[in-house]
């Protein structure tokens, strides 16, 4: 099932003609460079958006440039943002780790001139060019509507419960946009099942056995535990680890955010029982159509959402479903 309205891809078919037209009125102007900075190198998702980003980067003519930290962390982050500062791109499109640790490095980006657009992850609020707020001055937000994929997660992790037992969240830590956003929507949406219990949220630090022993530990407490979902990579796969060593696979279902192909080989040996699939390529793609928009001294819309596709043993071997999977 697919979340992608026609009047964005009405929107986006008309991003593409704006960009090329800017192109065309370039003429000799310098050939433009662009930074993406993804929240860490090494994850599927971000290595899919990176493929997104190349692909916009060409049809552009456009220099795209990839730096990033190996683990989603802001104290790994915020010097890699420096270094490409230093560079002096023209534009730089990045993933946040800290809504609020990267607002004062990206203002430093921001006040010497460099166009910023942030890609799944935001700062401040996410609400840009309002006037409010430190983290105001990004031109743009690019991302899948996390809330959104939140509440998906919840009604389908409800449906393949039966709509009733105890459930929880797995979660990073607070401060990052993303999942907070998608534990918000879970929990707004659980709501609507009254034969639902939602237990307290478990923070695994992005440490997959961590959310395995967590998992574990719910479980000896609530022996009635029927699901958990998993709000990033990590959680989710930590989670289903978990329930293979309790030797409850099937029994305690699980619901991941992010579909790499680990997720998808989870869903066929039923270690997962659905996932829900960004569009990050999509992600990559627009995030840099928006910077050159830009840099063209075009308007371009203060947020940008991009799609879903839900994924389960039912849909997993369909090509229109499979091509959403992440590349490793």
């Amino acid at each position: 099932m697919k979340k992608t309205g026609s009047a964005f891809r009405l929107l986006l078919c008309g991003f593409v003609l704006l960009a090329m037209t800017s192109l065309a009125q370039a003429g000799g102007h310098k050939k433009l460079t662009i930074a993406l900075i993804p929240g860490l190198t090494t994850d599927a998702f971000y290595i899919t958006m990176r493929k997104g980003a190349e692909l916009a980067a060409k049809g552009l003519g456009v220099e795209l440039m990839f730096q990033g930290a190996p683990d989603f962390n802001p104290t790994l982050q915020v010097p890699v943002l420096n270094s490409v500062i230093a560079k002096k791109p023209d534009a730089i499109l990045i993933a946040p780790t800290d809504k609020q640790q990267l607002i004062s490095p990206l203002k430093a980006a921001h006040d010497a001139g460099i166009v910023v657009v942030t890609v799944d992850t935001f700062i401040d609020d996410g609400n840009y060019q309002d006037g409010s707020g430190m983290g105001d001055f990004p031109m743009s937000y690019v991302a899948s509507d996390n809330v959104l994929g939140g509440k998906m997660a919840a009604r389908a992790l409800a449906k393949a419960i039966g709509e009733k037992g105890k459930v929880y969240v797995s979660n990073v830590r607070p401060g990052i946009s993303t999942t907070d956003q998608r534990e918000e929507g879970f929990k707004m949406e659980i709501k609507n099942y009254p034969n639902i219990t939602l237990l307290n949220t478990q923070y695994n630090d992005n440490d997959a056995n961590k959310a395995a022993a967590q998992l574990q530990a719910v479980a000896a407490r609530n022996q009635d535990i029927a699901g958990v979902f998993g709000a990033n990579l990590f959680s989710a796969v930590g989670a289903a680890d978990g329930v293979k060593a309790l030797g409850k696979s099937g029994q305690v279902k699980v619901a991941a955010f992010d579909a790499p192909s680990r997720i998808v080989d989870d869903i066929n040996n039923g270690l997962i029982d659905l996932a829900i699939a960004q569009h990050p390529a999509e992600i990559g793609y627009y995030g840099v159509m928006t910077a050159y928009a830009v840099l063209m001294k075009q308007s371009v819309p203060i947020s940008i959402g991009t799609g879903f596709t839900v994924m389960d043993k039912s849909n997993i071997s369909d090509p229109e479903i499979s091509k959403y999977v992440y590349s490793d």
